[in-house]
């Protein structure tokens, strides 16, 4: 296959005014679906691609991302956190204790998840709240009860810094001849954060040793350890390793991770994303088959320049070259404008819609966007394998014309 000559020929045929009219307007039309299904596609895929990372930041940045249990307390549980700390993607570990409660103000009444903490070493969740938190964390001292609540919850129970809730638990239940009386304890509120999402209505946290006096167990042991991970979605890889890594040790443990409580969301969220790059490929696609006609069209109009072409040595390779070369410089004029317009919309989203007066998720919000270079080129090579297999067909259509039936009116 000649290819120069191919490519030659391809972009005159390209560039030149076409005696079909109706073709151009055609290509014109695949060219614009091109550009619109791939700068559609940009713009959802970041939007999306922001959603997930601030649910990913909002919520499992404030609950356990993966948390290790054993039935027996760990004998030395600080070699354990330097063991665990050593495993790639792991960013911190800290002891931790976690409980259904019930949360009762002079108001209200809510049910929550209680979660006990030893501030001094607990720095990633530190980190991912210190705007919300400010010095709520160095409040919660042993012994001393306070507890710090989500926004949602503190309001629902109406109650603001310095109050005192009561905080009953399931674990560490006392059986008197009037039946089972839940473990009680008044605590102060020493804070409250806020990170956005659902996590502000049920989360409290208190010190580790006031959780475990609460629920009735053994002061200073220590059973579980919670995990911080670079990425949380890891979570799923790093549990067989840990098992492992502890059964040389000879003790067994149990992993659990963030999916069983909030698994759902991120669930449906990626389902969404899905779903919503498929329907707008789908106009990519029928772009392509845009592209089918026009070219169509083209290999009609150019049958009598095929046949003579032939005629000249050109092969069977030589002339489908032609016309998917053709093909392709549509798809590549319409990949480059969609990527370019995509691109900078994407980049300047929230500005755009300031300035048009729009407000998408109300006043004050702003659009989540983030761009992945990984995603782009997914749709780069999506968009060109597409409208690659669309120059496919017209290509061998023009490969088969026979010059002497071609040529036989001329």
């Amino acid at each position: 296959m000649n290819l120069a000559l191919s490519s030659h020929i391809g972009f005159r045929y390209w560039r030149a005014r076409k005696a079909n009219a109706f073709a151009s307007f055609i290509t014109f039309f695949a060219v614009s679906g091109i550009l619109l299904g791939v700068a559609a596609l940009i713009i959802v895929s970041s939007v999306m691609n922001g959603l997930e990372g601030q649910l990913k930041q909002r919520i499992l940045g404030a609950i356990p991302q993966l948390t290790v249990h054993s039935d027996t307390p760990f004998s030395d549980w600080q070699s354990q956190v330097k063991t665990l700390k050593t495993l790639k993607g792991v960013q911190g570990v800290t002891p931790s204790i976690s409980t259904q409660a019930m949360i009762q103000s002079h108001s209200n009444i809510s049910a929550i998840q209680l979660y006990g903490i030893f501030p001094q070493f607990d720095q990633a969740l530190l980190l991912t709240m210190q705007r919300s938190f400010n010095d709520s964390f160095k409040q919660l001292e042993s012994g001393k009860y306070r507890v710090v609540l989500g926004a949602q919850l503190a309001r629902r129970l109406d109650v603001e810094v310095g109050e005192r809730v009561r905080l009953l638990s399931g674990e560490g239940v006392v059986y008197s001849p009037l039946g089972p009386v839940p473990s009680q304890r008044k605590f102060v509120v020493a804070g409250i954060f806020e990170m956005g999402s659902q996590v502000d209505a049920n989360l409290a946290y208190v010190h580790y040793e006031d959780a475990q006096r609460l629920m009735r167990q053994t002061p200073g042991e220590i059973k579980h350890l919670r995990l911080y991970l670079d990425d949380p979605f890891n979570a799923a890889k790093l549990q067989p390793e840990i098992v492992s890594l502890f059964k040389q040790q000879q003790l067994d443990v149990v992993t659990t991770d963030w999916r069983e409580s909030y698994g759902h969301l991120f669930g449906a969220v990626k389902m969404e994303k899905n779903m919503m790059s498929l329907m707008l490929s789908l106009i990519i696609a029928v772009a392509a088959f845009n592209i089918v006609s026009a070219l169509v069209m083209m290999v009609v109009d150019k049958t009598s320049d095929v046949a003579v072409l032939k005629t000249q040595g050109l092969t069977t390779g030589d002339v489908m070259g032609i016309f998917m070369i053709q093909g392709s410089l549509n798809a590549v004029i319409g990949l480059i404008l969609g990527l370019g317009i995509g691109v900078t919309l994407t980049l300047n989203l929230n500005e755009l819609l300031t300035l048009l007066g729009i407000s998408v998720l109300g006043a004050g919000q702003m659009l989540p966007a983030q761009l992945e270079v990984q995603q782009l080129g997914w749709i780069v090579f999506g968009t060109l394998f597409i409208t690659f297999l669309a120059t496919v067909y017209p290509a061998l259509r023009a490969a088969n014309v026979q010059p002497a039936t071609a040529l036989r009116h001329e």
